[in-house]
């Protein structure tokens, strides 16, 4: 009999559920549920845009439904190992018997008792002071995760919720990442302190390294907030590769779901992670998990020194498959721009799509700034936005769709440019998600920017599969992960390759992003923005001829 493996992939709206063949990386049969709180599965407020949180209990729902929705075309009793990857930094806080604090009925109408979802920005002035404090006591703390600390991380969100919920605060037990929190629940663990943590959560999300003793010290969360020094305690000490069991699936949720009790579940990571390892991820191969947002990831061998490298989201030993480093970087918003043009100017993707493809490089006289959520990677500051620079009244839905396409992949070469100029070498970009099975206009104008192929994951569901990757090696399928992702994962035969010309006409772009990136974010002292208009509009006579 086939082995199996369930690859259980957490995201921003939605849980999916993924059957593999673990011998052949084969994907059987797949189930989604969507979060059925809040809008599209997020907790808002209308008075404060930087808020979004999430429903823990919809977490445990969604893994039932999934679960008893795939056990109607699959015999789940052959499932020996199960994977989980979620969305992070999404914390939350929990009480001493590991249920949700938001469980509780003196907090569950309080939404800062719930999940503190990746994309809030809530404690952006919490992420500038803990940026401050370290960089003014000459700590290495921020070393590792690009010199910045972000609002959409571990501890400012902690720190946020110890000043805006006190209460809430002083009653929760401990904070966990629900990357971490979803493998204890399902395998039945209720003490917090006897949960194993993912090495890629703390690593890239709360400066856990172990060179100078794990968490940051005690006195320097006393220098942000004393309280923050007692939780430190709460907390823990040791982490753990997704190449270890995070406990064995209990009989609660075997009744319920069908699956076998004890079967092994792999310790969690984030999404775009597993992402990578389904998405074939190798020294030279960066690979763009791209949606709302986007993740880089990349991975570089232990035996080859690699400098901290500033404005990445972390740079973690074992984050990303084990023995090597993992490179994190993205963008705050690709597929959030391309949705936001289609709302604004009434038209379908699917349309705007089609016309873009037909217009030629440059041909539009528009330029971009993708920082319409702010700006992620190199610069890590929330409090950017989004830049459109040529419009005309002759200007048409379509251009600025394109425009804002070509504005995602400069602000990804940025990147690129950041770790080639540390010595991490990009030489081939895997991308995956939705808009890279669908899109061949962002990926052609992706392959033109970078001036390198640009290949697919054969999945549509890299996330899923890269936790049934996992999953199988904890079921014991494969001895060690990179076997399993030989064995595993791969690439469609397709491969968007530049054309020289486009290549030439977004190198000149690519210029001007770069001087408008630098004077709005870096405060480059930039006094000669007065050429960009000039040389797009000559860009743009040049190309029609």
């Amino acid at each position: 009999m086939a082995s199996l493996a369930l690859g259980l992939d957490y995201g921003t709206n939605s849980v999916r559920g993924l059957v593999v063949d673990v011998s052949t990386g084969d994907e059987l049969a797949s189930a989604v549920f969507a979060y059925p709180s809040g809008e599209a599965g997020i907790l808002l407020d209308p008075k404060d845009p930087h808020l979004a949180r999430q429903n823990p209990s919809d977490y445990l729902k969604g893994f039932v439904a999934v679960a008893r929705e795939l056990g109607q075309s699959i015999d789940l009793r052959k499932v020996i190992g199960i994977g989980v990857d979620t969305t992070g930094s999404s914390p939350m806080p929990v009480k001493s018997d590991n249920s949700p604090l938001s469980d509780d009925l003196h907090f569950g109408a309080n939404l800062h008792a719930h999940v503190w979802l990746w994309k809030d920005h809530t404690g952006f002035a919490e992420a500038a002071e803990i940026t401050k404090r370290a960089t003014e006591q000459n700590l290495p703390y921020l070393a590792k995760c690009g010199g910045t600390y972000s609002s959409e991380w571990f501890w400012s969100k902690l720190l946020r919720f110890a000043r805006v919920a006190p209460d809430a605060f002083a009653a929760t037990a401990s904070w966990v990442e629900i990357c971490d929190w979803i493998p204890a629940a399902i395998c039945g663990v209720s003490d917090p302190f006897q949960i194993k943590r993912s090495r890629c959560a703390a690593g890239h999300k709360a400066m856990f390294e172990e060179e100078w003793g794990g968490l940051p010290s005690r006195e320097f969360l006393a220098s942000l907030d004393p309280r923050l020094s007692e939780f430190r305690n709460r907390l823990y000490d040791e982490v753990f590769m997704s190449d270890h069991p995070a406990g064995h699936l209990s009989e609660q949720f075997a009744e319920l779901t069908g699956l076998n009790p004890g079967i092994p579940v792999a310790v969690g990571a984030f999404d775009a992670h597993f992402g990578a390892v389904a998405s074939t991820a190798k020294p030279g191969t960066l690979v763009k998990i791209v949606g709302t947002s986007t993740c880089d990831c990349m991975v570089h061998s232990m035996d080859d020194p690699l400098p901290d490298v500033p404005g990445m989201c972390g740079i973690v030993k074992g984050s990303v498959l084990p023995g090597y480093f993992g490179l994190e970087a993205g963008q705050s918003a690709v597929g959030d721009i391309f949705n936001w043009v289609a709302r604004i100017t009434g038209r379908n993707h699917d349309d705007l799509n089609s016309e873009a493809l037909n217009i030629a490089p440059g041909a539009s006289g528009l330029l971009a700034l993708d920082w319409h959520n702010g700006n992620r990677t190199i610069l890590v500051d929330p409090m950017l936005s989004g830049l459109l620079v040529g419009l005309t009244l002759h200007t048409k839905p379509a251009e600025i769709y394109r425009a804002c396409v070509e504005a995602t992949a400069f602000g990804a070469l940025r990147i690129i440019d950041r770790m080639e100029e540390y010595g991490v070498r990009v030489e081939r970009v895997v991308a995956c998600g939705g808009i890279a099975d669908k899109s061949a206009l962002t990926m052609q104008i992706y392959a033109d920017v970078f001036n390198r192929p640009v290949s697919i994951a054969k999945s549509d569901q890299t996330c899923a599969l890269g936790s049934a990757i996992f999953g199988a090696v904890v079921g014991g399928a494969y001895p060690e992960a990179l076997s399993a992702q030989a064995k595993m994962a791969g690439v469609k035969d397709q491969v968007y390759q530049p054309d020289p010309h486009a290549v030439a006409i977004y190198g000149e772009l690519y210029g001007l992003y770069c001087r408008l990136h630098d004077a709005f974010g870096i405060d480059a002292n930039e006094s000669h923005l007065f050429e960009v208009m000039k040389k797009l509009k000559s860009i743009q006579d040049r190309v029609h001829g």
